[in-house]
């Protein structure tokens, strides 16, 4: 019985050898590709700048890929994340780039806004991004691995005053009754409070609650004199301040708790909705006071015209806000109605090329975009593509910007 057992190991062995050696065999290397790729980025610390936010502040660019046959097209992806995200769906800013495209730029506005909105980093705290490039072929008798490069830059972001509120009123002796009033947030800026108030001559109060504490919003050069549709610089202290009110009325007061400012509009400065004119249906004049906008376009078949529900803000009646879930390819007229005069109205959309001719442009979330506004054919053929996922669009009508975002 051992002599079996022993010969059964033998005759195991030497099998397991003779398959190892056939494997070795049919076994040969690959080779080793040697990768092009080179990425590199003109700073790997920047500062943001409040003082040309349009201005490009990083620019990444790189190399070519190895080459290969004309039977592989090679194309460049390129995403930017947070360190630690990586580049998932949700968080990362994805390009597909242009042939012969080798670099991507990004300004101040656009990383302090996905800062802030996308990648939800507090307030004044630097952050660290990667930027990815991948390319990839395809096509081809044979499958060619992607080159992937990635490098990280250190941002150091705005830096802005924020003051911590609970809630913020409006008190005094000029406000009626000489009770406290609530100011809501604006949906434009949730650090932004306004309220449109009927004041009488008096003294005018901006208390600040803040865990279970009051304190008083005063003018930085602690000056009492309302400067009339001025914002002015503020800070916080602990006993009460007054802005003396002279003359009775409706007031605009706002305060912009992020950039640490306040504006008070008497009634001699008060805003007024934008008021446009357009001819309709058989060359009717209309004339419109914009308090609401429908979206006209493929995003409704260029069927019935989608009433946004647009909210007028109380910082400015020229903004617009319009909170809901609809994307795709629109313009924003000014006129709702089912008949001909939907085609004809006043519409907000991109601006014209260079040679007056009507374009299509798509928003990015974040970033504020140019507005353009009119009643001609080339504008009214001319459409903005609001992305997936964008909740709110706020129209700044006075500026003339649009600003799609996801929050």
């Amino acid at each position: 019985m051992k002599k079996n057992r022993f010969l059964y190991k033998i005759w195991l062995l030497l099998f397991l050898s003779i398959g190892f050696t056939a494997c070795k065999k049919g076994v040969s290397d690959i080779e080793k590709v040697e990768e092009q790729l080179v990425l590199q980025l003109s700073s790997a610390n920047i500062t943001l700048d409040e003082n040309n936010l349009s201005k490009d502040i990083v620019t990444f660019s790189w190399h070519p890929a190895r080459p290969q046959s004309n039977d592989h097209l090679v194309s460049y992806i390129t995403k930017l994340d947070l360190v630690g995200n990586n580049f998932g769906s949700a968080t990362a800013i994805m390009n597909y780039e242009d042939d012969g495209t080798f670099s991507r730029s990004f300004t101040s506005e656009q990383l302090q806004n996905w800062a802030n909105q996308k990648w939800g980093i507090p307030t004044n705290k630097s952050f660290t991004l990667e930027f990815r490039v991948i390319a990839q072929w395809e096509g081809g008798a044979t499958f060619e691995s992607p080159e992937v490069r990635t490098v990280q830059v250190n941002v150091t972001p705005i830096r802005t005053v924020v003051f911590d509120a609970d809630k913020i009123f409006l008190g005094g002796s000029a406000v009626p009754g000489l009770s406290k009033v609530e100011m809501p947030k604006t949906l434009e800026n949730l650090n932004q409070y306004a309220y449109l108030i009927d004041l009488q001559p008096g003294e005018l109060q901006i208390p600040v609650e803040y865990n279970g504490s009051t304190n008083y919003i005063a003018s930085a050069d602690a000056a009492t004199t309302v400067k009339d549709g001025t914002a002015i610089g503020i800070k916080m202290r602990e006993t009460a301040f007054s802005w003396k009110i002279e003359t009775a009325g409706k007031y605009r007061v706002v305060v912009n708790m992020q950039k640490a400012t306040a504006t008070i509009y008497s009634p001699a400065q008060a805003l007024a909705p934008k008021v446009v004119t357009w001819n309709g249906d058989g060359g009717i004049a209309q004339t419109t006071t914009i308090a609401e906008l429908w979206m006209h376009g493929a995003v409704n078949s260029f069927g019935t015209p989608v009433k946004m529900d647009c909210k007028v803000s109380l910082a400015d009646p020229q903004i617009l806000v319009y909170t809901g879930g609809r994307v795709g390819k629109t313009k924003f007229i000014v006129y709702g109605g089912n008949d001909n005069n939907k085609n004809l109205a006043y519409a907000f959309s991109c601006p014209l090329t260079a040679t007056g001719t009507a374009q299509e442009l798509t928003l990015v979330q974040g970033t504020v975009a140019p507005l353009s506004g009119g009643s001609t054919s080339a504008q009214r053929n001319s459409y903005y593509t609001i992305p997936s996922g964008t909740n709110v669009i706020v129209f700044d009508l006075r500026n003339m910007t649009i600003l799609a975002e996801k929050r």
